[in-house]
Order: C-alpha cells, then structure tokens, then sequence
C-alpha cells in the first residue's frame, strides 16, 4: 500500500509578506506619497512663481498677503506690493495651474476615449471654434460690445463641439466619425477665423487676435479664475466617476460593451465634459497646445494606465508644468512677453519626442 501524504513543500521565501490588517498596501502608500508630493510641489511652485518679476517679493511676502485676503493674518506690505501680487499675478499664477490641469485631464481622456495617443483636448475642433468667436467679436465687432473676447470665444467653441457631435452623429457616431468630424470642424472654423483676419483686420487687430491664438494669461482675472476652476471640479469628479469605465475603454469599444458598459451614453457624457472645460478653458486663455498631449504620456511612465490613479497625477503634472511655463513666458524677453503657446511647443515637442523614444516597441 502506498503512502498517499506527501510531505508539505517548503514554503516560498520570495513571496511578500501579507499587508497588516487594516493597512494601506504598498500600492496605495505610493499614490498617497505621489498625490502629497505633487500638491506640495505645486503649492511651492505658484509661491515661487508669484515672486519672479521686475518687483522684488519674497514667498513670506506671498503668504502674508494671501492670509491677509484670507483673513487669517493682519496685512502688513504696502498697497502697492498687495496689490502687485493678490490682483497681477496671483490670479494669473492660478489661472496657468487651472488650465495646465484642465488641459492635462482633457488629453487624458481623449486618448483613453478615442483610443488614440495622438488625441488631445483640441482634437474636437473646440480650440478653432473658440478662435473664430473671438475674431468675430475683436475684429467684427459683434454683439455691439455687449459681448467679450471670452464669452465669444465660449460661443464658438460650444458651436463647433455641436457641429462635431451632429456630424459624427449623422455618420454612425463611431469613434473614427467622432475624430474625422473632429478634423472637419478644425478645417473649416480655421479656414473661417483666416478668411474675417485677411478680409476685415487692421495690423494691430492682426497681431492681438494672434498673440491670443497662441495663448496668453496676461488678462487673467479672480472670476476667470473661480468659473475655470469651478468647471475643473465638476469635470475631475465625473472622470473619476467613469475611473472603471475609460480602463475598459482601453480594450476598446466592443470590449467595453461586453463588461457591461453602456458605450454610446458614456462616451457622450464623457465627451461633453471635456469639451465644456476645455471651451472655458480657451475663452480665458487661448490655445495652449502641447499641454493635453504630453502630460498623459509623462503620467502614465509614473502610475500605470489606471485612470483612478492617473487623472489626479496628470492634473498635478500639469498644473506644475503650465505655471512654470508661463512663468517663463512672462520673463525670458522681459518687458515683453510671449505667448505661453509657443512656450509650451517649445518645451513639449522634445519631451514628446522623448516620451516617444522610452516608450518605442522593438521592431
């Protein structure tokens, strides 16, 4: 009779210990010190930055004047120097954070929704549409004066993204119909913004229509400020919200559809957001390439493709990145000033390349 006990093996000593009961896991100890790391980051860097300029401030200055607004400090700097950072340049510094966020999240997105890494906020024709609007009312004059340089840019980029979905919705609403109506729109709010510039611009409304083309914050105001923040938060929270869903989106379409996962409502609600954002993101302060593009792919080399953890990290990168951007663009040929467009080409198109080059396939 044969001897059916074996004995036990030897237990694996290459295997991790279990987590402690109750204890965040290595995973979630590591988002924890990427998120605090990244905020603190940020924290410092719109301090730093709101001292970079022809007046000499100082970070205590900064946080005096801030707690003063706040009203947790007595203020103690003069008129000029509050006023100097509270009204210029804080809200400027904020507005740059605001928007690298908001782009950052947008490309995020788009590249997971569409299943294109080349995809970023202006893939709808937003950017253009917006562009167009703001002709119309610098150029055209439109609306009597009644209408501003961002609320005309807001108009025309809602009607573009409504072109866009009636066109990729007139043509099967599949996701290369979304991106060629997309390509579409582009074409045709360029060729519109193009035609009112060489027909009915001055040189002076020329060169002011396209230094905002290229993006600037030098307008930059509090209710700027507090509409495209506001707008932020709603977006973050239903992207965080469709966390599971853009993961599934990743193995495309039919995949999603097989978890479970209602395509076509997703995909427009998701689309929808992101095209609001980006819309008051470029009415406040142009067209800011590069930013929706780079970021995601410099994100996920740190946290992976799961969007849960991705989109915080990406806001965070691209905040960071925009304020020290614009920064830059307000200081290299100081008095005068480029715009942060160009800066961000500039910077974005070698680290694209190099995102690129680390994360080749071999052939």
């Amino acid at each position: 009779m044969t001897d059916t006990h074996r004995p036990a093996a030897p237990p694996d000593r290459t295997q991790r210990p279990p987590a402690a009961p109750g204890g965040p896991g290595p995973r979630a100890l590591c988002d924890g010190l990427l998120w605090t790391g990244g905020a603190a980051l940020l924290v410092l860097s719109v301090a730093v930055a709101v001292t970079i300029g022809p007046a000499r401030i100082s970070v205590p200055d900064v946080w005096s004047a801030v707690a003063a607004h706040l009203g947790v400090g007595e203020p103690r700097l003069s008129p000029i120097r509050d006023g100097i950072i509270w009204n210029l340049r804080m809200p400027r510094t904020l507005l740059a954070a605001v928007c690298g966020a908001g782009l950052a999240v947008c490309g995020t997105v788009m590249q997971s929704l569409l299943r294109n890494p080349l995809a970023d906020p202006f893939v709808l024709g937003v950017s253009s549409g917006a562009s167009t609007g703001a002709v119309l009312v610098v150029v055209l004059g439109v609306g009597g004066g009644a209408v501003s340089l961002p609320a005309g840019a807001f108009a025309g980029a809602l009607c573009s993204f409504a072109l866009v979905m009636l066109l990729s919705h007139t043509l099967g609403g599949s996701t290369d119909r979304v991106v060629l109506s997309g390509v579409a729109a582009m074409q045709l709010f360029s060729a519109l913004t193009s035609f009112v510039v060489m027909t009915a611009a001055d040189a002076e409304q020329t060169r002011g229509v396209l230094f905002w083309l290229l993006g600037s914050l030098g307008g930059a105001g509090w209710g700027d400020v507090r509409v495209c923040a506001a707008v932020l938060a709603v977006t973050l929270a239903v992207c965080l919200g469709h966390a599971r869903t853009l993961d599934a989106f990743a193995f495309g379409q039919d995949a999603a559809a097989a978890l479970g996962v209602n395509v076509a409502r997703t995909r427009t609600v998701l689309l929808c957001t992101t095209a609001l954002l980006t819309a008051a993101l470029v009415s406040a302060a142009g067209a800011i390439g590069f930013v929706g593009l780079v970021l995601p792919h410099a994100a996920r080399a740190l946290t992976g493709s799961g969007h849960r953890r991705l989109l915080p990290v990406t806001a965070l990168a691209g905040a960071v990145f925009l304020v020290w951007a614009d920064t830059l663009a307000r200081t290299v040929l100081d008095p005068q000033e480029v715009p942060v467009g160009v800066v961000t080409a500039l910077i974005g198109v070698p680290a694209f390349v190099l995102v690129l080059y680390r994360t080749r396939r071999p052939a």
